[in-house]
């Protein structure tokens, strides 16, 4: 994203907004893959995108088998958060939050990279716990949540955990949906009360400590695509087995009224393959809806063309013909376990939960 862009706030369920000298917001979310950043402002019922970053920088390449960040990794990454500096400076923002995700929390040296980019990039990263990128997971896509909709799955994988937050919406009127999902305080817990919730339960939640990285490095040996494809699935479903509400007949299949949200690179890019895009469109994604058939139909056609067929695609690429299967097993997974009519694909995630929650605190969004 570059230049101005406007992203719906919809998720909120009575925005106002201070006019009068909106200060700018920013957002940066360092991953294990990426390196993205948002500077925006609020402006009536939407914020607006005055300016954005986003860089490939594999902070977590070789993690999994050393247990460590790379100095290349290292270098590559301050490299990028040089340029989020600058673009912090040069729009003066006064208000915004650094996150660093699974890379940093896993890495033996994590804490001593955010003290090296703290003085070489003069920037001051934050190590968050699972508990608050689920939660901002949740704040990020709150606007895709539909009224009608009782039980909700958010789902994030990321490059090197997944985050899945089951939240039960039944104690709140309709209309105020999206925005009691945005207000919710502090890291995710689970809870019976829905005081200082805003009337949403957390049912379960949960941070799987794999993504589309680290998950492929476990199953690297495995030459073949299917078999490497069905080991992922099979070992990543042993680890949400005992996710979601505890109730045998609780399931998705009787729920009228349950929906996933889904937001990730994987699940934006079997969106935009499936609806056969010359090449990716965030507008067209963004709010895409498909069911587990289509999203099965989906996966099984990047197993029958293989690698080479992933390469050529313009959505996928030679970079992610690989990772996009990892990610294609984590949601296998998921949609085995709890299969809907109703994925909803949300191209947004931390950075936005991060603009959400900030300019709610501030008062600039209600």
């Amino acid at each position: 994203m570059s230049g101005c862009e406007k992203i719906s706030a919809q998720a909120l369920a009575a925005p106002s907004i201070v006019a009068e000298k909106a200060p700018l917001f920013g957002a940066l979310d360092l991953g294990t893959n990426s390196c993205r950043m948002l500077i925006a402002r609020p402006v009536g019922k939407e914020f607006e995108v005055v300016d954005a970053f986003s860089k490939t920088v594999y902070l977590g390449k070789g993690l999994e088998s050393s247990g460590r960040l790379s100095n290349s990794a290292m270098r590559r990454t301050i490299s990028a958060l040089h340029v989020c500096q600058n673009k912090l400076r040069r729009n003066d923002v006064k208000h915004f939050r650094l996150v660093a995700t699974a890379a940093c929390r896993q890495a033996v040296n994590g804490r001593d990279f955010v003290k090296r980019a703290r003085k070489e990039a003069r920037l001051k990263l934050e190590i968050i716990k699972p508990a608050e990128e689920a939660r901002l997971a949740v704040v990020g896509s709150a606007s895709h949540v539909k009224s009608t909709t009782e039980q909700v799955l958010v789902v994030d994988i990321g490059g090197g955990s997944t985050e899945l937050v089951w939240l039960d919406l039944t104690g709140v009127r309709p209309e105020d949906r999206r925005g009691a999902m945005m207000r919710i305080p502090g890291e995710l817990k689970k809870t019976k009360e829905v005081d200082g919730y805003a009337g949403v339960k957390v049912v379960d939640w949960i941070s799987v400590p794999f993504g589309v990285t680290t998950l492929k490095d476990q199953f690297n040996e495995v030459e073949e695509d299917k078999a490497a494809f069905a080991m992922m699935s099979w070992y990543f479903e042993e680890f949400i087995a005992q996710f979601g509400p505890v109730s045998d007949d609780f399931t998705s299949r009787n729920l009228p009224n349950f929906q996933i949200i889904g937001t990730s690179g994987t699940i934006t890019t079997v969106a935009a393959t499936q609806m056969g895009l010359p090449r990716y469109d965030r507008k067209r994604v963004d709010g895409y809806e498909m069911t587990s058939a289509l999203v099965e139909a989906e996966i099984d056609r990047y197993l029958l063309g293989g690698p080479e067929w992933r390469a050529k695609n313009p959505c996928i690429g030679e970079g992610r013909k690989e990772l996009i299967m990892s990610g294609a097993a984590i949601l296998h997974s998921i949609l085995s376990v709890w299969p809907t009519d109703l994925l909803t694909v949300a191209d947004r995630g931390l950075r936005e939960g991060i603009l959400y929650s900030q300019m709610v605190k501030q008062g600039f969004l209600r």
